[in-house]
């Protein structure tokens, strides 16, 4: 039975009163509907998604193929038992499309339920595999908000109020080839971000990530690549990794993974995921991970960009946006692929232009880690006439500000 004060409160104020807030200022937005690039409103009124619910509707918003694999599986079924124990056909075919599609020794996939699982789980196995306790991870790297994943995070700020969190973490300068010899025989794995997204898409020189990578191996310490944000073609190629002429020994997967379904994953070798099933056995375990609703909206979205290369499609879209947004109020454009950051000089000047563009229609906002930075990552599937659209109220909206 309703209350009768819930009977005449609407849907924002009851968001407000029932819902765990994460900021005292959501976006708050009530969205009625969402197809392809574009969300519509209560009222109707239309945005433009230049965010795609940070990285991932890579597809778009309730793309046909998703829509009709989340109705056909629906129908044969949804839970039935907790991860690892079932064959599931939507998690066999989605881990065989995977692997597939990466380097011959990421041949085993564990499915999760979001990116902070995938590194949770990155991390228990690589702690296992080499029977070492220390790991790196990199400052302004954002990996998660659990305890884990939060503890490899690389901000402080968003740490202090939560500890104590894990031991034996140490923090190297991301882009600094110096710094990596710090890699010991003591270094179970090092964590890094193939394109550090909360930073303000910060894409890593080649020449570091080689580094990283002959350490590792000299050392004996695991590479965990945390794909989360920048892979699924996000990157303008399937994976960002490839993009750098290494590959490693753990990858994570989310976001854009999943199609708007929650999903996670690490992948990594046969033998060293196999630790997991012994001393203890079910080393690492979830109930829902993998949920076959999930496996199967991640299936067809994966055929989806795979069939189509949309990877293709956004290193031709970033090149529209880098051709058509010039201001002088914006400093720099960093990133690859639809991920992109514009930057200003401080946050107040990025929140200004982001509150005048969601008036206008367009979505968009900043990084966690850059708040001076705007994000452009709209879905792979945009088109280079609505990149100008988009250019073009941007680059408006900054002279109206700034006449």
């Amino acid at each position: 039975m309703l209350i009768p004060e819930m009977i005449s409160m609407n849907n924002r104020e009851l968001f407000y009163q029932y819902l765990g807030q994460t900021s005292t200022m959501p976006l708050s937005l009530e969205i009625d509907r969402a197809q392809g690039l574009y969300m519509y409103a209560a009222d109707d009124k239309e945005y433009m998604d230049l965010i795609s619910g940070i990285s991932v509707s890579n597809i778009g918003h309730c793309h046909p193929a998703i829509v009709d694999a989340i109705r056909q599986q629906s129908e044969k079924y949804l839970h039935l038992m907790v991860y690892g124990e079932f064959v599931q056909s939507p998690q066999v075919q989605l881990a065989q499309l995977l692997t597939t599609n990466l380097p011959a020794t990421l041949d085993n996939v564990y499915l999760v339920n979001s990116g902070s699982e995938a590194i949770e789980g990155a991390l228990k196995l690589a702690k296992r595999y080499t029977g070492r306790h220390e790991i790196i991870a990199f400052k302004n790297a954002y990996h998660g908000s659990s305890h884990g994943s939060l503890s490899v995070t690389g901000n402080e700020a968003l740490k202090n109020a939560f500890r104590p969190l894990l031991p034996g973490i140490r923090f190297l300068e991301y882009n600094d080839p110096e710094q990596l010899y710090e890699i010991s025989d003591k270094t179970a794995c090092v964590l890094v971000e193939t394109i550090q997204g909360e930073a303000g898409a910060v894409v890593p020189d080649v020449r570091f990530m080689k580094e990283l990578r002959r350490q590792c191996d000299r050392n004996g310490a695991l590479l965990i690549m945390d794909e989360i944000q920048a892979g699924c073609g996000r990157s303008g190629s399937l994976w960002a990794f490839d993009q750098m002429e290494i590959v490693p020994d753990i990858l994570t997967l989310a976001k854009g993974l999943g199609g708007g379904m929650p999903l996670g994953a690490f992948i990594s070798s046969r033998e060293i995921m196999h630790v997991l099933t012994h001393d203890p056995v079910l080393g690492h375990i979830n109930t829902f991970g993998g949920n076959a609703l999930c496996a199967a909206a991640a299936l067809a979205n994966m055929k989806v960009i795979t069939d189509n290369k949309l990877w293709k499609n956004a290193r031709a879209m970033e090149k529209v946006f880098r051709r058509n947004l010039h201001h002088p109020a914006i400093k720099n454009i960093r990133g690859r692929g639809l991920l992109l950051a514009l930057e200003f000089d401080d946050f107040e000047q990025n929140k200004l232009l982001i509150d005048k563009l969601i008036e206008k229609g367009l979505l968009t906002d900043w990084f966690l880690f850059a708040p001076q930075c705007l994000r452009i990552a709209p879905p792979l599937i945009i088109t280079e006439k609505e990149v100008e659209k988009a250019c073009r109220v941007i680059t408006e909206t900054l002279h109206e500000i700034y006449p």
